[in-house]
């Protein structure tokens, strides 16, 4: 169907961001495979890996390798080569470039030259894992991969305290036991978890449980830690009575130097918020 001879049409001369399978490689789009038959050149985060993929899709095209450690010295030659008349496709690993891929310093100096950036859309693992996870989809955060050091992805978790939205973070098998022990010591262990495991694959798998019992079930099996994860935290419950945490803050600081009433009353102008349930709360916790 889609052979060489089939597809004859030379793309402008523009960036093309392909999404390409996260797993099964029949994930592709037919817009997709047309675009890396006809382009250039194909970028692509790893030139061996992408391979397999083009191999599989009869697709002969040059490559050229971009990752994390040769975008920012790389990505000029890209576009001299865009100016020079050729069209180039940008491709990761899997799923959608730029999303904790490559392409962010590429397209934003494409950006600033001039250079038109058509996007491909496809498979994304971070979207295919809250579509099927049963959380709330309305509202979400994408947060990545979290820091691999503790007091950072402690720093980063702490920030999200008060995150009332879905929050979706990609995992390594190494680090989401880790993660897991984080998330119980700072949001509680009865926030609610959902791992999506070995997503489009053989073995992908969901599991929705609490942090605590989500920590049980990691430990009890080293076979639950192998694959690539993508971890789905449920956002804080909103109180419409509860006073903001940054307002608590504000109060705290400032009954160090002011009676409480005095403290309370600033604290209400600066956040707008009850004088006495701020003087009310701080009889009791300060």
């Amino acid at each position: 169907m889609f052979e060489k001879s089939q597809i004859s049409s030379q793309l402008p001369a523009k960036l093309y961001i392909v999404a390409t399978p996260i797993g099964n490689i029949s994930d592709i789009t037919y817009r997709a495979i047309e675009t890396l038959q006809q382009v250039d050149l194909i970028a692509a985060e790893d030139t061996r890996h992408s391979g397999k993929l083009l191999s599989h899709y009869h697709i002969k095209k040059p490559m050229f390798p971009l990752h994390d450690h040769n975008e920012r010295q790389r990505g000029q030659v890209l576009i001299e080569k865009i100016k020079a008349g050729q069209s180039i496709a940008l491709i990761s690993d899997a799923g959608t470039p730029l999303i904790s891929d490559p392409g962010y310093h590429l397209v934003n100096e494409c950006r600033a030259a001039g250079v038109d950036i058509v996007p491909i859309p496809g498979a994304c693992a971070a979207i295919t894992a809250l579509s099927a996870a049963g959380m709330p989809s309305d509202r979400f955060s994408f947060e990545g991969f979290l820091p691999a050091k503790g007091k950072s992805k402690q720093d980063k978790l702490k920030a999200l305290i008060e995150e009332t939205r879905t929050m979706i973070f990609y995992e390594s098998p190494r680090r989401v036991q880790d993660t897991v022990e984080q998330i119980i010591s700072i949001f509680g262990g009865d926030r609610k978890l959902v791992i999506a495991r070995e997503l489009t694959k053989i073995f992908e798998s969901f599991y929705a449980l609490t942090a605590e019992e989500m920590l049980v079930w990691l430990n009890e099996d080293t076979n639950h830690c192998r694959g690539e994860f993508v971890l789905m935290v449920a956002g804080t419950k909103k109180d419409d009575d509860a006073i903001p945490q940054v307002a608590l803050n504000t109060l705290t600081l400032l009954k160090e130097q002011l009676p409480l009433k005095k403290a309370a009353a600033l604290t209400a102008q600066i956040h707008d918020q009850k004088k006495n349930e701020l003087y009310k709360w701080g009889l009791e916790n300060l």
